[in-house]
């Protein structure tokens, strides 16, 4: 088979692709910029922030506590294992035992790092001073 013909057999639906998005972004954003009403609102009153009908107030950075973070992160780590769970589900009968054994292993590193961060504490939202309260 010629370099050519390997080109354009598989490289060719890619670089067509590829020109789609690009033409498609590109038409998206130069329509807002003709349609859009962007500088046609000189008042103060249409350059202030409005959700939901409700004026601001305060600045717009917000100090969040490091327990939002921590979930977050810990939210994507666990949403991306259960993808490659759920990726071996559907291939289980071709990984066949071997598979099946490797998957146990993940699941018990996975339960290692849960029980692990639990135990540090990771998880617990409470001040300390609703911990000193406990009883």
């Amino acid at each position: 088979m010629s370099p050519d013909r390997v080109f354009t057999d598989e490289l060719g639906p890619l670089l067509a692709y590829f020109g789609g998005v690009i033409l498609v972004i590109a038409v998206m954003m130069g329509g807002s910029q003709l349609l859009g009403e962007r500088g046609k609102h000189r008042r103060k009153a249409a350059l202030e922030a409005f959700e939901s009908g409700i004026v601001p107030t305060g600045g717009p950075l917000l100090n969040f506590s490091v327990h939002f973070y921590l979930v977050a992160i810990f939210f994507v780590i666990f949403d991306i294992e259960a993808v490659f769970i759920f990726a071996w589900a559907i291939a289980y009968r071709e990984s066949g035992w071997a598979g099946y054994i490797e998957i146990l292993i993940f699941i018990a590193i996975l339960l290692a790092a849960l029980i692990y961060l639990w135990r540090l504490g990771a998880l617990d939202w409470r001040t300390a001073r609703q911990k000193s309260l406990d009883v």
